[in-house]
């Protein structure tokens, strides 16, 4: 097979293989970036949360001219330098909230690993579809021309006045049909192009697939339940529950903040003679100090109650949230195992049809040569089994598109697409 790629004017032709599709998608895609960055954001919150127990250390000024008694400025006293430090040393609600950050960042890596299976599958479907696409393509340009000799073989007969005017109208209705699904086909392989180039980042004039480098689809056996193992392997399952979790810390966090707290802090400021501290305080000097710690004790906030109450509820939302992603999980995988029965059935219909379409036209061909057919009959047979190709290999794209769903339900997709061939 050939490809054509447009680099610098030059063109070289191979095919890229479904491998190479899969790990370009992988490290391009603008999906996994955006996963990384909310997997990073999360990351970030918990060490947010995390450092709440290291000290601040702030420097500054305060510098002001005072008349009168020096008030503050801002809640501090005019000074020339201040520095200021502060950390909790004791806050029993501050645990609860860096257990829920910590929750919240594993539920945003197991997601990072749900948007790798959703873009191995859109990288994987779009292959499939247009390796198949291109397949339809040259069955169809073979049906193209069939249509064609038979449309030229009628119109000799119509002249000869054998065939009549409406036979001549039907032969060219076939060639109109074959030209519509040959442009509807050709749309279709630009869009695929454009969409993979897009996720892959490879800048292509024209993508051609290579069939052999897809790997094999397993097995499916229809008594194994796939449901429980979707349920114990899945990343929404995954990511459902440890929100939940996340939630539940949080409103322990809330229902904690009654609990006394004790905060380290310290402060040094240089004061100026400027601003009248040596007029009003009996003992002036310019270097002060403080150190220790501030103990707060919780008696009424009425507010803080009703955000308890708020965390709570959001903790029964993110449970049932948990328990529906479960379900669906489940309800969507038996779906999908059973409707592989009935796809692979109707694949192995269309199968049987393309066979016996293409016995019809060797049996055709033997008529034609005793002269009990014609040569439209053989075009005709030809331009069936053509028919039969096309829903043959749309029934084998249901099937494989529904396999992957599945592969993808169950976890199994990363490893297969990462089969070597």
């Amino acid at each position: 097979m050939l490809l054509s790629v447009s680099l610098g004017g030059s063109v070289s032709a191979q095919s890229v293989r479904f491998s190479q599709v899969i790990d370009d998608a992988m490290k391009h895609s603008g999906t996994m970036a955006i996963a990384a960055a909310e997997a990073a954001h999360a990351r970030a919150s918990l060490s947010q949360a995390r450092d709440a127990y290291i000290p601040q250390a702030i420097v500054g000024s305060g510098l002001g001219a005072s008349f009168g008694f020096p008030l503050t400025l801002e809640g501090s006293a005019p000074s020339i330098i201040n520095f200021n430090t502060q950390s909790m040393v004791l806050n029993i609600p501050q645990r609860d909230y860096i257990r829920s950050a910590q929750m919240q960042w594993q539920a945003a890596s197991t997601q990072t690993l749900d948007k790798r299976n959703q873009v191995i599958l859109d990288a994987a479907t779009s292959y499939i579809e247009l390796d198949q696409a291109l397949s339809k393509l040259k069955v169809l340009k073979d049906e193209g021309e069939a249509a064609h000799h038979a449309e030229f073989i009628t119109s000799q007969r119509v002249s000869q006045g054998i065939d009549s005017e409406l036979d001549s109208k039907k032969a060219r209705l076939n060639s109109a049909r074959v030209r519509m699904r040959m442009a509807e086909i050709q749309a279709n392989v630009d869009v695929l192009r454009e969409h993979l180039s897009k996720l892959t980042g490879i800048v292509l004039a024209d993508l051609v697939t290579d069939a052999e480098s897809l790997p094999k689809f397993p097995d499916v056996q229809q008594d194994a339940d796939l449901a429980s193992l979707a349920v114990e392997s899945s990343p929404m399952v995954k990511v459902a529950d440890q929100r939940a979790q996340a939630e539940e810390f949080r409103a322990r966090a809330e229902h904690k903040q009654w609990l006394p707290t004790v905060d380290f802090a310290a402060q040094y400021a240089r004061l100026s003679r400027f601003n009248h501290y040596d007029l009003y305080y009996l003992r002036y000097q310019p270097d002060n100090a403080s150190i220790g710690v501030n103990i707060r004790f919780p008696i009424f906030n009425a507010s803080q109650r009703a955000t308890a109450e708020a965390a709570d509820a959001d903790v029964i939302k993110a449970k049932k949230e948990a328990e529906l992603a479960r379900n669906q999980v489940k309800e969507d995988t038996l779906k999908l195992q059973r409707s592989l029965a009935q796809l692979s059935a109707a694949a192995e219909v269309a199968k049987l049809e393309y066979e016996i379409a293409n016995t019809t036209v060797d049996a055709a061909q033997s008529r034609l040569e005793s002269g009990n057919a014609t040569a439209r009959d053989v075009e005709n047979a030809r331009l069936d089994a053509s028919d039969r190709y096309a829903s043959y290999l749309d029934a084998q794209l249901e099937m494989e598109k529904a396999q992957m769903q599945l592969m993808r339900q169950t976890g199994k997709l990363f490893d297969w697409s990462n089969e070597k061939k």
